[in-house]
């Protein structure tokens, strides 16, 4: 099992997660921890799918907003989650935002990013050329690029997640996240103390992981039913040196294993969330997250779930 284990300390730290919570605190919801118990075994869920936008990336989009200079217009590339959350972000602050995406974006998530008041542009087959085509409209005058994980602001607004599942229920002793870019898994890594924190993945879809293998920043391939939540092609700079200093351990499922741990999570709990978001629990079900009572980030509901 790979592991991240020591590199320079990174400038975050936990009182950054804290002051980004006060920060945040009027426009996100504190979502509720629901305790499990499936085949004789206990488990806490963060619902996190319950947060405005249907994910936690409007902790890290606001953070982030309300972190910088104010310009005239908020972009943001994204395959979808971090797009509907900075559309939602930016509507609360009363700011335009333009949000791309890839062609394959669930038409759930495109459908709600428009409802949410941003312009929507559809460009190139991955998160990769989306975000190329965003990066080079930012740096237009008044303009403000809104990173889905590779920002310290972001960063810290989503350790906030994990900042009250230590405060709701402090005897938990680990702490799993889906991986994608980094941005949750860091910020969770920040606020966990001395709890575990896993980093799970989709077999296809594992830029952390491979990241840990080559021991920095490296291309991966993006092929996952999970893939519109947690496609990012390369895990971020930012949240792989926060990773590097903290002891988080990196896990993959398969997409079977996913697909199964969703329609459990309707059939147990009548809970119904993208594929991304149960890939913590299929984890758990295969008995690769440690600890006697761990809590899971049930992290977003933005797709048509039956949907496989």
């Amino acid at each position: 099992m790979p592991s991240l284990t020591t590199s320079p300390t990174p400038a975050l730290s936990v009182t950054d997660v804290h002051a980004a919570a006060e920060r945040i605190r009027p426009y996100i919801r504190r979502t509720p921890v629901f305790e499990l118990e499936i085949d004789g075994r206990r488990v806490l869920l963060k619902l996190e799918y319950l947060q405005r936008s249907g994910s936690f990336k409007l902790r890290g989009a606001v953070n982030a907003l309300l972190s910088g200079t104010r310009e005239d217009r908020v972009i943001a590339a994204s395959g979808g989650n971090h797009g509907l959350a900075v559309a939602t972000a930016a509507s609360l602050l009363d700011l335009p935002a333009t949000i791309y995406v890839p062609q394959s974006v669930p038409d759930a998530k495109a459908r709600r990013i428009e409802a949410a008041g941003a312009k929507l542009i559809r460009h190139g087959a991955t998160f990769a050329e989306a975000a190329a085509v965003a990066s080079e409209v930012a740096a237009r005058p008044g303009h403000r690029m809104v990173h889905p994980f590779d920002d310290p602001a972001v960063v810290a607004g989503q350790g906030t997640v994990t900042a009250e599942i230590v405060t709701d229920a402090p005897e938990v002793d680990t702490i799993a996240v889906a991986g994608g870019g980094g941005g949750l898994a860091a910020g969770t890594a920040l606020a966990a103390g001395d709890r575990r924190v896993v980093a799970i993945e989709p077999e296809h879809c594992c830029c952390l992981h491979d990241a840990l293998a080559a021991g920095h920043p490296t291309d991966s391939e993006v092929r996952s039913v999970a893939a519109s939540a947690t496609g990012a092609s390369r895990v971020g700079r930012v949240p792989f040196d926060v990773l590097t200093s903290h002891a988080v351990s990196s896990q993959l499922v398969d997409d079977e294993q996913i697909l199964r741990a969703r329609d459990r999570l309707w059939e147990e709990c009548r809970i119904a969330v993208e594929p991304a978001a149960a890939i913590p629990f299929a984890a758990w079900l295969a008995g690769l997250v440690p600890g006697e009572l761990p809590c899971l980030i049930v992290c977003g509901a933005n797709a048509d779930w039956t949907a496989a």
